[in-house]
């Protein structure tokens, strides 16, 4: 029997199959994907082969093989630098929650998460969150930050998954294709899905007081499907994004900016660091490339662990 995975609990997979019909499944014994050593051997979204067994008085399915993925959204672990987690896969796109405070999402995490994004050729969409409550000040930094990922080529949507603001425009580009939320905890995931479909009820939380961050209501990764066409993965808050395999030499190809100028520097390896005549230290003298995202570069290249020593904002020398 063929289904996708829905939900994943570590030990337990939720599996709908192509009648309609769900099933709890786990794997037979272990359960390996060649070239891939995480945490999760099988994801959500992933398209899977199982058969039925009796366990008792209940029945159950048995995962024994997994198709080949169009792609995967995979991350290390910051505290477990070894091992790595796949968060979901078989996406049409993702969308990125944004928020300028309460909590803080800084530009070293967005541009870590695009750079995987667009190493597996996922279309990434930026969602700056909670624009509701932001003062001028604030929403001028929003403005600034947007216009300059639009710049890129990502596309920025300012919205209010509280009031309803922009919900439509985010519904219009989900419809009939898999998409996956992504974000910090209290980023507002959850309920931006209950914004596009109450009738989910996801589970949501304040932020915490005390430590200005989300609190983790959503556990493990789980896909709905909606009313309006298409189907949503709702993610755990992720607190750091870690990149995995990635080599020095083409980590500047997945920031769209610096693989448009890669051509024009003086060495065809350039890495964009100490070398001479490098048309992306040029672009950043001139300021037609963004400090912040560079500071970001390189530290991926450099293979800083993430640090956050710079304002969602700052792109100043």
């Amino acid at each position: 029997m063929t289904g996708t995975v829905y939900k994943s609990t570590g030990s337990w997979y939720t599996v709908k199959n192509q009648e309609g019909d769900f099933f709890e499944c786990r794997i037979k014994g272990k359960f390996r994907i060649q070239g891939i050593k995480s945490t999760n051997p099988i994801a959500v979204g992933d398209v899977v082969e199982f058969e039925i067994e009796q366990l008792g008085d209940d029945t159950v399915g048995v995962i024994h093989h997994i198709e080949d993925r169009k792609n995967y959204i995979i991350r290390k672990s910051v505290n477990l630098s070894k091992q790595t987690h796949i968060i979901a896969a078989n996406l049409d796109q993702v969308f990125l929650l944004v928020t300028l405070n309460n909590p803080v999402t800084y530009t070293i995490f967005i541009d870590r998460f695009l750079a995987t994004a667009e190493a597996y050729e996922i279309p990434t969409i930026l969602l700056f969150n909670k624009v509701d409550t932001y003062e001028i000040e604030e929403l001028a930094e929003i403005k600034f930050l947007a216009e300059m990922y639009r710049k890129i080529g990502y596309t920025c949507i300012g919205i209010s998954a509280k009031t309803g603001k922009n919900v439509d425009k985010v519904k219009e580009l989900m419809t009939n294709t898999t998409s996956m939320f992504a974000g910090h905890s209290g980023a507002g995931k959850s309920t931006l899905v209950n914004a596009l479909e109450p009738s989910l009820d996801l589970k949501t939380a304040e932020i915490s007081e005390q430590h200005l961050q989300g609190q983790h209501t959503t556990t493990f990764a789980e896909m709905f499907d909606l009313d309006f066409g298409g189907r949503i993965i709702d993610t755990p808050g992720i607190k750091g994004f870690g990149i995995v395999d990635m080599e020095k030499d083409e980590i500047g190809d997945y920031f769209p900016e610096f693989f448009a100028l890669k051509g024009e520097c003086k060495f065809n390896n350039c890495l964009h660091l100490d070398e001479p005549k490098c048309a992306v230290k040029e672009a950043l003298e001139n300021d037609e490339v963004a400090w912040s995202r560079y500071r970001s570069y390189v530290q991926m290249v450099t293979g800083e662990e993430e640090t956050y020593r710079t304002d969602i904002h700052d792109n100043k020398k």
